[in-house]
């Protein structure tokens, strides 16, 4: 678990300035002893300082030197990180730095040599000093990469400051210089009294988890649970920063008492307001959230805002404290697994909108429909018969993050699953102790054994356990069948635990349907994807096929297309005049029923007392 208290660095003498070395030198054991403790005095008085700056900021660079003392060997090997934690895919960081150099305290240019895609030895011979220079070219837009422009620089920290081989545990310093333009610094790192633009993380850990805004932000600030929180708007928008500042805070509050405690003192909310933006990333007491700019004012994009609020948020337990084994300490050189995504991401997914309905922004029907829409997204995902929940968090690395036009037929989400996992176990726990539990109770107690008393990740038995003993009874079978394996989910058994049942709008409608995805590219309508299963799976259709024609007729849109099948039977044929790769070709193909489903949850024809209590305790009613 990452330590999250700042440990400080105060340098001491040198043990030749307080050893009388005449006195000990003829003991060839004390001498051993004094050189131990020497070296043992280097190890700890070795620092790492960053300078950032910004020469050239409008075309996305970003200068450092990264300034290392107390080296006692004849080179030191340093490296850059190659993912981000949060964000399962390696990233290759190393890919954007340029123009590495290195030099002692005179100025004299020491040996560098590039050992292998993210690491430079550097040759330091007897200087116990060095300062090695590169610049990070960032342009990319997401809220896990740098992004640097005219107006502002984003700092991702694993892909701008780079750790020495084996000593990630060393405290470290940053100091940025903001562009002349630029007058705003905003970040959870500590900053260091006395030292303007100049802030300590404890180790790398630290460093890496905490993201840095630099330039001229909005900034807000409200207190709730006790902890005093930061926001920083870039990109202008239409927010009213008092009413935002309520509706966060009622959202900091709805999950601070699930947990009993908020560890922060305080707490950096990063928002980066885009045309059309998305997406967060949790950090240890920050987070980044991207959003579009007017999107405050309209009740969906307020919800929609809120709920990202939330997610992130509540991360701030479940991953940042609470976690499985295989997430931390951090290997940044290569991939980590887990099979238990599903309950670090999938169960936050869960109590992003659960929490914002408690807080009042959903009514229990909007809050239904939530529900309703994310089984519609799953069940229409021939993925969910194809990839296992755990094989779904383990394969993230490969696929969660590099989607094809295959993925639908081949793999689900971690986050959809896992969420309406969640819901299934929070109404299984309610059911089995007639009210008295809740999902809430698992978290919370999760967090206090495996966070605050162990201190270290949970195993999927030891979460698995923590089920079965708040809910006093067995979830093998749920293991076995919904996490482990395929087997279709009994939606409405859990609903019904409610007084609700899932019903599909589309049942006994026999629609014909090709099943295949178009989209309009440079005046030609071009397949994109094709479901597995459908008409056009079983035919041969495939993407960037260029659909001309049906039955002889030119079409030109997908809608002329849906207008065209509709006017057709289940069993019809028609044929598909496609260009492939500068062929034309004609595709017979053999219209089936349309597989796609639409849910929504209804109150059962009956409703008992206890299905209705239950209800109210689920949904706070």
């Amino acid at each position: 678990m990452f330590n999250t208290a700042a440990r400080a660095f105060v340098p001491t003498k040198s043990l030749f300035l307080r050893i009388n070395m005449k006195k000990f030198i003829r003991s060839r054991w004390l001498a051993v002893a004094v050189l131990f403790c020497f070296m043992t005095e280097v190890k700890a008085q070795s620092t790492i300082a960053f300078d950032v700056s910004f020469s050239e900021p409008q075309a996305h660079y970003a200068d450092v030197v990264m300034k290392l003392s107390g080296l006692n060997k004849d080179f030191v090997d340093i490296k850059m990180p190659v993912w981000a934690p949060g964000s399962y895919l390696v990233r290759e960081f190393a890919k954007n730095v340029e123009a590495l150099s290195a030099r002692n305290s005179g100025g004299t240019s020491l040996p560098v040599e590039k050992m292998d895609k993210n690491t430079w030895r550097i040759r330091t011979g007897k200087n116990t000093q060095a300062f090695v220079s590169y610049k990070v070219y960032a342009n990319e837009i997401s809220v896990r990469t740098s992004l640097i422009d005219a107006s502002h620089a984003f700092l991702s920290p694993t892909g701008m400051f780079m750790y020495v081989d084996g000593r990630k545990e060393m405290p470290c310093l940053v100091t940025v210089f903001p562009h002349k333009t630029w007058s705003r610094i905003s970040t959870g790192l500590e900053p260091v009294k006395g030292k303007p633009n100049t802030f300590r993380a404890a180790d790398f850990d630290i460093l890496f988890d905490s993201p840095i805004e630099v330039g001229n932000q909005d900034v807000f600030e409200f207190t709730a649970a006790g902890v005093k929180h930061e926001v920083a708007m870039y990109g202008g928008g239409n927010y009213d920063k008092q009413q935002l500042s309520a509706d966060m805070a009622r959202i900091v509050e709805e999950e601070t008492a699930i947990f009993g405690e908020n560890p922060n003192k305080r707490y950096v909310f990063i928002v980066h307001n885009f045309q059309s933006g998305g997406g967060g990333l949790e950090h240890i007491n920050s987070t980044v959230l991207g959003a579009s700019r007017f999107a405050y004012k309209d009740p969906a994009g307020r919800t929609s805002f809120l709920s990202l609020v939330a997610h992130e948020y509540f991360h701030l337990w479940n991953v940042k404290r609470l976690r499985p084994a295989g997430l931390g300490p951090f290997d940044y050189d290569k991939e980590v697994y887990t099979t238990d995504l599903w309950i670090s991401e999938g169960l936050t997914a869960y109590y992003d909108n659960l929490i914002t309905h408690r807080a009042g922004f959903f009514t229990p029907e909007q809050y239904l429909k939530v529900l309703a829409d994310d089984i519609t997204a799953l069940e229409n995902q021939p993925g969910n018969r194809v990839q296992a929940l755990s094989e779904s968090s383990f394969d993230a690395w490969i696929k969660q993050y590099r989607p094809n036009e295959n993925s639908k037929n081949s793999s689900i989400s971690y986050y959809t699953k896992g969420s309406l996992m969640g819901m299934l176990l929070d109404l299984e726990i309610l059911k089995a102790t007639g009210g008295a539990k809740k999902l809430d109770d698992v978290m919370s107690a999760m967090y206090k054994e495996y966070y605050k008393r162990l201190n270290r990740g949970f195993t999927s038995a030891e979460f698995k356990a923590m089920l079965e003993k708040v809910a006093g009874r067995s979830f093998d079978a749920f293991y076995r069948d919904y996490i482990y394996s395929t087997a279709p989910v009994d939606y409405s058994k859990y609903l019904n635990y409610a007084g609700l049942k899932l019903v599909n709008e589309l049942e006994g409608r026999d629609l014909p349907a090709t099943g295949l995805s178009m989209v309009q590219r440079d005046g030609k309508l071009m397949v994109t994807s094709v479901l597995r299963g459908s008409a056009a799976w079983d035919s041969g259709l495939t993407m960037n096929d260029e659909v001309l024609a049906v039955d002889g007729f030119r079409v030109s849109s997908a809608a002329e297309m849906d207008r065209f099948v509709n006017a057709k039977n289940v069993r019809d044929k028609i044929n598909v005049t496609i260009a492939r790769d500068g062929l034309l070709q004609v595709i017979p193909l053999t219209l089936k029923k349309n597989m796609l489903l639409r849910f929504r949850i209804a109150e059962t024809d009956t409703v008992t007392e206890e299905q209705r209590a239950l209800r109210a305790k689920w949904l706070k009613l």
